[in-house]
């Protein structure tokens, strides 16, 4: 065996993990890092690296390969002279796998990863030299590579993805780099790009509205009773909404003049509504709601119907969780107050209320729904506010005040009626 192929072997596996290393450090390291660092040796070239991360990774990636195959080909033309060429191949195939895999593979990458800051700034001359005398081949290579792939393809090469980047994220949090609410948030922007407005908007059947019709004085009353600051206004049914009726517009209005709360009508006073298609990606809009300053859209179906509505804190909420306010406080699942009185949570099932309440209802009291919330839902028609009332069964039933960005009632207070009350609606 020739020395010199041998010594050539060896070399060109050597730099081929001093490249994998090289990789490994500059995509594990963060531009936070590489702020601290630009003021020491290689920190500039850090610097100018984070802003084209593809063009140093792909022509790593190239070197590195011939590197191997450089060898895989010198291993394979020195055993072919001692041994058959079906022993040399089998040979040269299991050597370099395992050569590759434990001094290309696992042991540079590892150390890469362990101490990027390290490798990072030795390695990267390197891949700023190598850059600039192989850059041309580099992007040939791509666009021959994208030209023969199906699809668009990828101007500076499939690396440094969003795939990449999740995975990043991953083992930052597997170290304890990243906390497991901040790891499920920037999943959670990630995910936002997949997500359609039909998935977080409030549905038509959760909507509070007014018709166009009504005075200030109850479109301010809704409102308060509510909780909510903006609400719908629709025109002959819930299909045909016709604008938003903001609290401030209305509020004002009857301070400046006392008599317009009983004498003028909501469509007066409205803002125009912005309508989107339930199938729009969330995130994109997001960006228009920040961009034209629109706090809540109103979402539409395939034919034109109103679906629901989504507002900023309905996309918000995707991201950072459920938002809640200082008002909002746990309701027991159910508590006595009084013999005659007791409070409940509104997600309580009927049956468990029967229970409590030491009454049966009938099927026909709750078909179709569950809780307590749904029951005075469908008895009234409508979405039950604070002050909402329905008599059944000797008991009444009245919501208490909404809680929760989207104003659901949590709760109701539990009365039993008087023997001249009525027990129905």
């Amino acid at each position: 065996m020739s020395p010199l192929a041998i010594t050539s072997i060896i070399l060109l596996l050597a730099f081929a993990g001093f490249l994998a290393a090289t990789e490994s450090a500059l995509t594990s390291i963060s531009r936070v890092v590489i702020d601290e660092l630009e003021s020491k040796r290689g920190g500039k070239l850090l610097r100018r690296y984070s802003e084209q991360p593809a063009r140093y990774l792909n022509v790593i990636l190239l070197v590195r390969k011939a590197c191997e195959l450089t060898a895989t080909a010198l291993l394979a033309t020195i055993l072919l002279r001692n041994y058959s060429s079906a022993q040399a191949m089998t040979l040269t195939v299991v050597i370099m796998v395992i050569a590759s895999y434990v001094f290309v593979g696992v042991g540079p990458r590892t150390l890469g990863r362990q101490s990027p800051h390290k490798w990072a700034r030795i390695g990267v001359p390197v891949a700023f030299f190598l850059a600039f005398i192989l850059g041309p081949v580099t992007k040939l290579l791509i666009a021959i590579g994208n030209a023969i792939t199906p699809g668009v393809g990828f101007r500076s090469g499939p690396f440094a993805n969003e795939a990449e980047l999740r995975d990043l994220v991953d083992q930052a949090h597997e170290r304890g780099l990243v906390e497991s609410d901040e790891h499920e948030m920037i999943h959670s922007v990630f995910e936002l790009g997949d997500t359609l407005v039909r998935e977080l908007m409030v549905p038509r059947t959760d909507m509070v509205w007014i018709e166009k019709d009504k005075t200030l004085r109850q479109a301010l009353s809704l409102a308060l009773r509510s909780g909510f600051s903006r609400v719908p206004v629709a025109g002959e049914s819930i299909d045909k909404i016709v604008g938003i009726a903001y609290v401030k517009d209305l509020a004002r209005r009857t301070l400046d003049h006392h008599e317009a709360e009983q004498t003028e009508k909501v469509e007066q006073h409205m803002r125009p509504a912005t309508f989107v298609p339930e199938s729009k990606i969330a995130a994109d809009l997001l960006k228009e709601m920040q961009r034209d300053q629109i706090h809540l859209a109103i979402v539409i179906d395939e034919y034109g119907g109103t679906a629901g509505l989504i507002t900023i804190e309905d996309i918000l909420e995707e991201i950072v969780g459920e938002i809640k306010d200082e008002f909002d406080e746990g309701v027991e699942a159910f508590e006595w107050l009084s013999e005659d009185k007791a409070r409940a949570n509104a997600s309580l099932h009927i049956e468990d209320l029967g229970d409590e309440l030491g009454i049966e209802f009938s099927r026909e009291d709750f078909e179709d729904v569950d809780t307590i919330g749904g029951l005075m839902a469908q008895k009234l028609g409508r979405v039950p506010i604070a002050g909402s009332t329905i008599n059944i069964n000797g008991w009444s039933i009245t919501s208490e005040r909404p809680v929760g960005r989207r104003r659901r009632i949590s709760s109701v207070m539990i009365e039993r009626l008087g023997e001249n009350e009525s027990d129905h609606l």
